[in-house]
């Protein structure tokens, strides 16, 4: 995650002065410290572990580290699990950063992870011995610097990392909107924070397509970063006095608490199809990730639930918001339903869409609103219901938000149309089955030609998922062209073949196959129609293709405008 923060120079503190401090982080920080406390003593006798504690909390350091080669002289190091364990590397760590830190806070036993062989870090470790245990502590003793073993470290990491900046330079943090679910992040982020600047609110993103300022994004190279990265990110940009925060929040950062101390206000949840499977064991693992953004247990600053009901997966969404006492606002495209925000009318054109909005909620009620966005696509309805909803939670009238809504532009790579003096081509991220159905259900009603698709799916990643999006494509679209998507380790050819399971031979003859992406681009230019509608699907907003651990510079927009430029359709 690229942040490249300007944050002020750091003069040495103690753990102990940040326990002290007179913050909103302070009590929770005390019990950190308790924890801290408990932990250590689990270990080792009473007395060792309270002289321990004494000696790292009042050791002065400078700043925290999750990656043992960025430490120098004086900085703290956090060892954290990782998700693929790997005892080896671990211990690798620990020694890397022993030579350069004050001290090390570890959420692995470290005892046992210097006594043990092979044996993950995620599982029970246990010493079998008591020589094992006796050399694993004559090994930890005789480390450079003191290692604290804190199994609960995620539940306060953000804290404590915050606590640390602003300790150094007070900053007043921009409140956050965060949005969890399979599609629809990047947009309904980027519309959020465009709807509050364009009402007067200074704000900045988070998420897969850039961080920053609006306007100014660094590219992302995860959705959510680590917490150490989240943090710095945040302070920056309450140093930059942002106002509003918007962020995409991944199950695989929630899982991770890597979004732990972030001040969300407002949480939305837009839809739930099969993703990250080859991460989590299954969809309700799935789903139980994305439901702890809805939990005050994780998030004391939330206020208001913003929850898609048209979703299968709602349900969980409402009932973690509604155990945790928070305001509860839904939104549906479906006139029929009873929802705080309903779309009762919609309107779309491959110009944009004209919405009939109904809302409810509060004292305040409006019948019908008529608003107007030049966003694409039947799905982008649901994700400006989402914004609105967002925007009228931090404070701003429907009145105000329906005035700036011509002036919203859609998320690059979302629904983006490269300009062509005939035919229609456009780029969009859909990676996913649920995702590609509802690009091409929302283009087939204005497509008075072919619709033509053009994907394929990742290396590395769940093949379960790979003939779902095959299937996804030749249901929505008239012609399909399956490609190279990012292939990563494996073998293009291999993918496709995983794609193919179970075509028909009538879907085969709808079906170019073409594993060079450039190609498959070029091919689909030269063969559509000037009434035929094009999806370059897949990639979106990235600007790389990764092929065997190497990031080759390929950007479908850019390689759409070179095809029809050389087929002279611009």
């Amino acid at each position: 995650m690229t942040l490249s923060p300007s944050l002020p120079s750091l003069t040495a503190v103690t753990l102990q002065q940040l326990f002290d401090a007179k913050d909103s982080n302070s009590h929770k920080l005390q019990q950190a410290l308790a924890a801290m406390i408990a932990s250590a003593e689990q270990g080792s006798s009473a007395q060792s572990a309270s002289n321990l504690i004494g000696s790292i909390t009042d050791t002065p350091f400078n700043q925290f580290f999750l990656d043992s080669r960025q430490l120098v002289s004086k900085d703290v190091f956090i060892l954290l699990k990782s998700h693929i364990p790997n005892c080896q590397k671990s211990r690798a760590y620990l020694f890397q950063a022993a030579n350069n830190a004050a001290f090390i806070l570890s959420e692995i036993d470290p005892l046992a992870l210097l006594a043990t062989a092979n044996v993950p870090p995620h599982a029970n470790l246990k010493l079998t011995t008591d020589n094992a245990k006796s050399i694993a502590q004559q090994q930890l003793t005789a480390l450079p610097c003191p290692v604290l073993y804190v199994p609960n470290i995620r539940d306060f990491l953000g804290d404590l990392i915050q606590a640390r900046l602003q300790y150094q330079q007070p900053v007043t943090l921009p409140a956050v909107v965060a949005v969890t679910g399979t599609n629809g992040k990047t947009t309904i982020s980027q519309l959020v924070a465009q709807l509050t600047q364009l009402t007067g609110m200074s704000s900045g993103i988070m998420g897969t397509a850039g961080n920053g300022r609006l306007g100014a994004l660094v590219q992302a190279s995860h959705t959510t970063g680590d917490a150490l990265a989240v943090q710095q990110f945040l302070y920056q940009m309450g140093v930059e006095n942002t106002e509003l925060l918007a962020l995409e929040a991944s199950s695989h950062g929630l899982d991770q608490q890597r979004l732990q101390g972030m001040p969300v206000s407002v949480a939305i949840f837009t839809n739930l199809s099969r993703d990250h499977l080859d991460y989590h064991a299954d969809m309700t693992e799935y789903a139980a990730a994305k439901a702890k953004l809805f939990d005050k247990a994780h998030f004391p600053d939330l206020t208001h639930a913003i929850i898609n009901i048209d979703d299968d997966y709602a349900q969980i969404m409402l009932d973690t918001a509604q155990a945790s006492n928070l305001t509860v606002w839904t939104y549906s495209l479906d006139s029929s339903k009873t929802a705080t925000f309903v779309a009762a009318d919609i309107k779309p054109s491959l110009q944009g869409v004209e919405i009939s909005l109904r809302t409810d909620f509060g004292d305040e009620k409006i019948n019908s609103l008529n608003v107007v966005s030049p966003l694409l696509g039947r799905f982008n309805v649901a994700n400006l219901l989402a914004a609105i909803a967002a925007a009228v939670a931090l404070g701003i009238s429907l009145e105000r938000i329906a005035t700036v809504m011509p002036q919203l532009q859609g998320a690059v790579g979302r629904m983006q149309r490269v300009p062509s003096k005939d035919g229609c081509f456009i780029v969009d991220y859909a990676h996913t089955p649920d995702a590609l159905s509802q690009v091409l259900a929302s283009l087939k009603t204005h497509c008075k030609g072919q619709l033509w698709a053009v994907f394929g799916c990742g290396g590395d990643r769940d093949a379960g998922k790979r003939p779902l999006m095959a299937q996804a494509g030749l249901i929505g679209a008239d012609k399909v062209v399956l490609t190279a998507d990012n292939p990563r380790t494996e073998d293009p050819n291999m993918i496709l073949q995983d794609m193919q399971a179970g075509m028909s031979a009538e879907q085969y003859q709808r079906t170019h196959i073409e594993p060079a992406r450039q190609k498959a681009i070029e091919y689909a230019v030269s063969q559509a129609a000037i009434e035929d509608i094009v999806v370059i699907a897949g990639k979106g907003h990235e600007t790389y293709q990764e092929i065997n651990n190497v990031r080759y510079d390929f950007d479908d927009s850019v390689i759409l405008h070179n095809a029809l430029a050389q087929a002279g359709r611009v």
